[in-house]
């Protein structure tokens, strides 16, 4: 999994989670491993909670699932952003990341994605640039073991 994943490439996405995050008190992470045995919501969501995204103070994280091997695309929102988003947001993100998965720009999908979730995390829970407004979860990729 690390291997479709460049050093290069995993930097870019850092920064793009960092830039999607200056500007509201929502949380984004990313996950990659190798495969997705099963249903990909079922496990994204088992990766949800195991990355604590459901203990942010507004229930505003969001996941990018990744299983490579399996060619398995999930992008997960918690109960107070996904109250608020158009009803197929999540399913224009997911349109968005796998066109350039296709073309195995896996850097490049998973960038604009993280900016795309990033403006409507924006938009509904707004960076309030007091002491309350924190980083909640790490911005590093995480990876799976497999």
């Amino acid at each position: 999994m690390k291997e479709d994943i460049t050093a290069e490439d995993e930097a870019r996405i850092v920064a793009a989670i960092a830039e999607a995050e200056k500007n509201t008190s929502g949380e984004i992470r990313v996950h990659i491993e190798n495969t997705c045995k099963g249903n990909v919501l079922d496990r994204a969501t088992e990766v949800f909670a195991y990355l604590h995204m459901h203990q942010t103070k507004l229930r505003n994280g969001v996941l990018f699932y990744v299983a490579f091997k399996s060619h398995q695309f999930a992008v997960l929102g918690d109960a107070g952003i996904n109250a608020v988003v158009p009803p197929d947001f999540w399913k224009e993100v997911t349109a968005l990341v796998i066109q350039h998965f296709k073309q195995g720009q896996y850097a490049e999908g998973l960038s604009k994605g993280v900016l795309m979730a990033g403006q409507q995390l924006k938009a509904f829970f707004p960076y309030a640039g007091d002491a309350a407004d924190t980083n909640e979860l790490q911005n590093d990729i995480s990876f799976g073991k497999d």
